[in-house]
């Protein structure tokens, strides 16, 4: 994923924290020119343009997050109520640097439906993008989780990921959950707010879509095709059995996202995939979803190694801390569910860990106090510069 063109990034030390090197804690000197760290020390050497104080707080490497949506309640904060696409990109762009999020992949749905997750949000949405990279805060590409029953949409698609706009394919198909929805008044009635088609509108499009059932192979293996070719990586969502796993596991979707089952989880665990949960599973205990795995305890038994913010932007940096205090994981490994395995599996050798000659992509955190602590972010560095700033320190 090519970032965003900037100008020269001024020099800065952090001195006083507490940074996760190396897999452990360490108080340390961390020297930034032109955006990447160009010294660990133990002591403060040559002067920079800028000095930011970490006493008492941790160092922590950006969070990457791989899938987060919660930007939709920015372009439609109530249903059929919208909102200029690059309005909604900044107020989640701050939203997302506030709680440590350097690098983000808005995840965003290319479906058969018309309004929230149709062609037009689509489009608008990717021309927004390229158009504001490079003044967001956070390095910021497109998550395109599309429905696999949207065959007139590879089309649109192709491009996208060709140039780098797109930083990761997701195989999506919720038509047998939205027909199920409609069986529901109370489900059922979010859909005309959110497509702009009546109750009885939307069914006849399904049913249109549905008699397109021949088509699904052939615009799976289209778009698998188009992502190889490109070089970007590829993941199933939801998957509910091994079976399903395989097929796109065969596809080259090596990363399993969100899969319904435990037993799909260790699968992919054991041909050395990476699995992604959503930090707010973590939050809540569990999936909002009944009869989903909760994420803890996958993590806690080695079959959940990316989190993601999901739909609550605040989700990874309070979910790997909860980790921590309820004593799943040491703060130093949970850390790395939202940093370095996440860059590791979109391929971004250049993040998720402190190292020399990495972008300086970093977060000054105060750990709070107590048996659970309350992290409170103080900065946020997106290639050395100062993307949220709570106090100077």
């Amino acid at each position: 994923m090519p970032s965003p063109a900037r100008g020269p990034a001024p020099s800065l030390t952090i001195v006083g924290a507490h940074a996760l090197v190396d897999g452990r804690f360490e108080e340390a000197v961390i020297r930034i020119e032109a955006g990447r760290i160009a010294e660990i020390a133990g002591s403060e050497g040559r002067a920079a343009d800028g000095r930011l104080d970490g006493r008492g707080r941790l160092m922590l490497p950006g969070i990457v997050d791989l899938h987060g949506d919660a930007f939709e309640r920015s372009l439609m904060p109530r249903p059929g109520v919208r909102f200029p696409t690059a309005l909604a990109l900044d107020e989640a762009d701050r939203v997302m640097a506030g709680f440590g999020i350097t690098t983000a992949l808005h995840g965003v749905t290319y479906s058969w439906e018309p309004g929230l997750r149709g062609r037009e949000t689509f489009l608008a949405l990717a021309g927004a993008l390229r158009e504001l990279r490079g003044r967001l805060r956070c390095d910021t590409h497109l998550h395109l989780r599309f429905e696999v029953h949207n065959h007139d949409g590879l089309g649109e698609v192709a491009p996208l990921i060709a140039d780098g706009t797109i930083g990761v394919v997701a195989f999506n198909d919720h038509l047998a959950d939205i027909e199920e929805d409609l069986a529901n008044p109370e489900k059922a009635a979010r859909y005309p707010g959110r497509t702009g088609l009546s109750t009885e509108a939307f069914r006849a499009l399904m049913r249109r879509v549905g008699e397109r059932a021949a088509e699904l192979d052939a615009t799976v293996a289209a778009l698998a095709g188009m992502a190889t070719a490109a070089g970007v990586p590829m993941l199933s969502h939801d998957d509910a059995d091994l079976e399903t796993r395989a097929r796109y596991r065969a596809l080259g979707a090596r990363i399993a996202e969100f899969p319904l089952a435990r037993a799909v989880a260790a699968d992919a665990r054991a041909q050395g995939e990476h699995v992604v949960m959503g930090g707010p599973n973590v939050l809540r205990g569990g999936s909002h979803k009944a009869g989903n795995p909760a994420a803890a305890e996958l993590v806690g038994a080695d079959l959940c190694s990316i989190l993601t913010s999901d739909y609550y932007y605040p989700a990874p940096l309070h979910a790997a801390f909860r980790l921590a205090g309820e004593g799943t994981l040491p703060l130093e490994r949970a850390w790395d569910l939202v940093a370095a395995n996440p860059a590791e599996a979109l391929g971004l050798a250049d993040r998720g860990r402190i190292e020399v000659g990495r972008r300086a992509d970093l977060l000054l955190v105060d750990p709070g106090a107590g048996g659970t602590p309350q992290p409170d972010v103080v900065a946020t560095l997106v290639e050395g510069r100062r993307a949220f700033v709570a106090t100077e320190g």
